[in-house]
């Protein structure tokens, strides 16, 4: 167990067969379900809710850990920070982002409300409609600050891509400043997504 655990690879593969076999065994001791749009539901609720957690996980550990603790690491242990943890937590944060976005967006399709949601309800249909919408259009802006915003900005102040050393101040600043925007709008997207899910 000890050599499984030791490896994130394992690790990983191994709750995935976990949850495999989990799936199996409703399938085949439960009642069984068809393989139809609520099953395809499911599934991409479910990998929806899986990234979204990488994402936001990875969000609030910039903003509750690494960002206000940066100052207190001395300055010869700083690169360590920049050149290995910072780059490989940004590339599990970015493309968490955007699977967040597009399987919810595919979720948004099956489910028949994609339209009803991105106008918010405004076509009459309103509640679950209003408050899924809501929550989609704070999860584009928060992707769209992850891309085109953040990453460009975080390449810059991690020495990714070259500039002069005021650049990557102030390219360090606006990174922060939007990833706190981000952690702004967190709470209130997640509100209106779990909103939809069981208030109405």
């Amino acid at each position: 167990m000890t050599s499984i655990l030791q490896s994130l690879s394992k690790t990983v593969h191994i709750s995935f067969g976990l949850a495999v076999l989990l799936f199996l065994g409703l399938y085949f001791f439960g009642d069984g379900f068809a393989f139809d749009t609520l099953f395809w539901s499911w599934l991409f609720r479910f990998i929806h809710v899986v990234v979204a957690i990488m994402w936001i996980g990875l969000l609030w550990y910039f903003n509750f850990v690494q960002i206000p603790n940066m100052p207190k690491i001395p300055d010869e242990q700083k690169p360590a920070i920049g050149k290995v943890i910072a780059p490989a937590a940004l590339f599990y944060f970015r493309w968490a982002a955007a699977i967040t976005v597009l399987s919810g967006l595919i979720l948004a399709w099956i489910n028949g409300y994609v339209h009803s949601a991105m106008i918010l309800g405004l076509d009459g249909s309103g509640g679950k409609n209003t408050a899924i919408g809501i929550g989609m259009w704070l999860g584009l802006i928060m992707a769209y600050n992850v891309w085109f915003v953040i990453w460009p900005n975080q390449k810059k102040a991690l020495g990714i891509v070259e500039c002069n050393p005021e650049e990557k101040a102030t390219s360090a600043k606006t990174a922060m400043l939007f990833s706190r925007t981000n952690t702004l709008l967190s709470l209130p997207m997640l509100l209106t997504m779990v909103a939809a899910q069981n208030l109405y």
